[in-house]
């Protein structure tokens, strides 16, 4: 993420809806998740999946860039395993709450996700729209893209305005409004009556709640994964400077930059690169480290100043949901819970063992939490 400032506070905990990944089936549905223990050979097709879905992320990358790219990748759904299908679809694998952790998660075969009674028709929205973090874009998502595509749903992946593949500069965005842009066109282009469920990973969450202020009747539910989620006048940068512990390796992590000169505010904060193993993927794989660190574009700074404006009637009624990280160094649990204090969601999810990168350190833990969440009535 960007801007890490504190000061010391404390927080009141208020009683929530907290969930683990290990009691989300008791809470959400009968069904029992079982523990899949994977034999030696298993361990090395999920790592030959890891590869060929690195590849292809990067494959598809230098495609959109050669055609002059594009803001966002919409893959259409297709169901690999429709109903009547043969192929024997196993449980979900216990979550990371209830085994030990590994520095991995591995990525097992998409139809090994999924129970037996999944059914598309019976949730409102089979469509999920990722937003993605300060600094990073669409590419991030290419794990779960491939797991939620596999089940049928729908995925849009979008590169906010000079993130990913977006050909802009970063330093000339000034506000809010103009970084969400791709999100909010997306959803205007929506027919009447279709809705999506929104994901939004750090500074991301500041965005998809600026987008439901704008379509509330076009979002039928919201996940904030180890975002900003933040209440009405307040900005993201507010919401770092009201904790008590100083993130250190934050401060040490950021450049500033001053593409208007220094005697200007800064336009754009980038991250140093020897510092974002330790930062931002201190569980995730060596391989998706090297994916982003080739990747990450700067994050633009007027957007992180920019106080939200939040109502009752418009963002109050999109129903969201909360999956914590504990194992963040970018917004640590304790920043985590006090936004969920301040602005309680129906449910907090905790996926246990996640870095502030979940959908690289924990893949197939993050993907069964948002399937959850879809089919949650």
């Amino acid at each position: 993420m960007g801007i890490c400032f504190s000061r010391k506070s404390a927080v009141k905990k208020k009683p929530s809806k907290r969930i683990t990944s290990q009691s989300a089936a008791a809470a959400g549905s009968s069904n029992r998740w079982t523990r899949i223990r994977s034999s030696r050979k298993d361990k090395f097709e999920d790592s030959a999946i890891h590869e060929q879905a690195l590849a292809a992320a990067i494959l598809f990358q230098q495609h959109q860039q050669q055609n002059g790219g594009a803001s966002a990748f919409d893959r259409s759904a297709s169901l690999r395993y429709p109903a009547g299908s043969s192929k024997k679809q196993q449980a979900l694998p216990r979550s990371s709450s209830s085994r030990a952790r590994s520095l991995t998660d591995p990525l097992l075969q998409p139809h090994q996700l999924f129970n037996q009674d999944i059914k598309l028709e019976d949730v409102e929205t089979s469509h999920f729209v990722l937003v993605h973090g300060g600094g990073f874009g669409a590419w991030c998502w290419y794990k779960t893209i491939a797991l939620l595509e596999e089940g049928g749903f729908r995925v849009t992946a979008v590169d906010l305005t000079g993130s990913g593949i977006h050909s802009f500069d970063t330093n000339s965005i000034t506000s809010l409004s103009q970084y969400v842009k791709p999100l909010t066109d997306f959803l205007d282009k929506l027919a009447d009556g279709e809705k999506v469920i929104l994901v939004g990973h750090d500074f991301g969450g500041a965005c998809i709640s600026h987008a439901m202020e704008l379509f509330p009747l076009k979002v039928s539910k919201a996940v904030f994964t180890a975002a900003a989620m933040l209440t009405s006048g307040q900005s993201t940068l507010d919401m770092f400077s009201q904790k008590a512990d100083s993130n250190d390796l934050m401060r040490q992590a950021q450049i500033f930059l001053y593409a208007n000169g220094n005697s200007q505010p800064p336009t754009a904060i980038d991250l140093d690169k020897s510092l974002l193993k330790d930062l931002l993927f201190n569980q995730s794989p060596a391989k998706d480290v090297a994916l982003a660190s080739v990747s990450m574009r700067p994050i633009p700074f007027s957007p992180v100043l920019e106080k939200l404006s939040l109502s009752d009637v418009n963002y109050g009624s999109v129903r969201r949901f909360y999956i914590e990280t504990p194992d963040d160094n970018a917004i640590p649990i304790t920043l985590q819970e006090s936004m969920i204090t301040q602005s309680p969601p129906e449910r907090v999810f905790r996926l246990k063992g996640a870095d502030h990168s979940p959908f690289f350190s924990r893949p197939q833990t993050l993907h069964k939490l948002l399937v959850e969440i879809a089919k949650i009535p």
